[in-house]
């Protein structure tokens, strides 16, 4: 695929694409916002990809069904970059987010991310220039995207700033569509829409990323909806987690030594059981050492907030493992908790569950807003 006609007619018989979407994907030119030079995943990082090198491997990639990161924080001309701080999503998802929006005619979207300015060409050639508001915290990345824009023929009203505090001076919306996630749904964003207004946004914990909501606003400020769908998005900056979980271990901590017979394979391996452990407990992060022996693994947790800490050893064949936990938070305890909250709960599926958003903060529940999760 090398052109947008390509790829919208690609992800729409692939089932991806509605049709009042279809003609919007065919006509905005995804190579219009896309940086001249991207990075793709590999087995050690992320490699570039030129344009000037590489024409036709770069224009391949932009009409592909892929995730491109546009921006690093390595330094320049490293050959492999590590630390992604922006993207172009994944086609599909930016399909299935419009196709969640439901915007209609003569409503009044407010993006929060502008990124490359993709997303926002789309709205405005659905909608019109004057009915789209795009924030963008980055101001290298907004002046990137305005610059674009003009030269697709778009002018939608785009700020530099906080998107979590949305655009207060453009408000009221009809439509809020978040192109970062996010573990707390800012206030302002419900206060800023009409009532049956709609929130699109992707939702996760430290534990995982993510999911997607899909929030209607009802009375007093308060806003409900469930997960309708994954999508993995890179975080909001100000609430990026931590990502060193073992810079919390330290060599003078005495930690206390049990057993358990939760199989840390049990705990991340199946991503109903990671969401639901993610939501019972907050602020937790995890990373995974490998031994040089085969198949034996050590599941690290950490807490930043409190500087507590966890491990549990996986050895094969085993029935009980050994669990190291340090700090005023004993996470492994409660991973074991929250494990065996979703057992008895059922197993649920990740997609049955929904987040209601007051004033007064946000409360996750499952498969109906009375049933919340403890």
């Amino acid at each position: 695929m090398t052109s947008p006609a390509a790829l919208a007619g690609a992800l729409r018989d692939a089932g991806h694409l509605t049709d009042d979407w279809a003609d919007t994907l065919a006509a905005v030119p995804r190579e219009t916002f896309i940086p001249d030079r991207v990075w793709v995943r590999g087995d050690d990082g992320y490699h570039p990809v030129d344009r000037a090198t590489e024409p036709g491997r770069w224009r391949a990639l932009i009409y592909s069904d892929t995730a491109l990161v546009t921006q690093v924080a390595d330094p320049p001309g490293a050959p492999v970059a590590l630390t992604p701080t922006s993207s172009a999503s994944m086609p599909r998802v930016v399909a299935a987010m419009l196709a969640e929006l439901d915007v209609q005619p003569g409503q009044r979207v407010l993006e929060i991310g502008t990124g490359t300015g993709y997303n926002a060409a789309l709205l405005c050639h659905r909608l019109g220039d004057e009915h789209v508001t795009s924030v963008e915290v980055d101001p290298e990345l907004a002046d990137t995207a305005r610059a674009a824009l003009k030269r697709a023929g778009y002018a939608p009203t785009l700020h530099t700033g906080d998107g979590t505090q949305g655009a207060p001076e453009n408000a009221p919306f009809d439509r809020i569509v978040v192109t970062c996630a996010l573990h707390t749904i800012p206030p302002a964003l419900v206060q800023q829409l009409n009532p049956g207004g709609v929130i699109v946004t992707p939702w996760g914990t430290g534990l995982y990323n993510g999911v997607l909501l899909r929030l209607t606003v009802g009375g007093e400020g308060a806003a409900s909806g469930p997960v309708v769908g994954d999508c993995a998005f890179m975080w909001n900056r100000g609430e990026t987690p931590g990502r060193d979980v073992m810079a919390l271990v330290r060599a003078d901590h005495q930690p206390a030594t049990s057993r358990t017979t939760l199989d840390p394979r049990r705990v991340f391996g199946d991503e109903d059981a990671a969401f639901t452990a993610g939501v019972l407990v907050p602020g937790c992060r995890y990373s995974v050492g490998h031994s040089p022996d085969d198949g034996e693994f050590t599941l690290w947790l950490g807490d930043p907030n409190t500087s507590s800490w966890a491990s549990g050893d996986y050895v094969p064949g085993g029935g009980e493992f050994e669990v190291q936990q340090h700090g005023p938070r004993m996470l492994w305890d409660e991973i074991e908790r929250a494990h065996g909250w979703w057992v008895q709960a059922g197993s649920p599926a990740r997609t049955r569950y929904g987040l209601t958003v007051t004033p007064g903060g946000q409360r996750v529940w499952l498969d109906t807003p009375d049933r919340t999760v403890p």
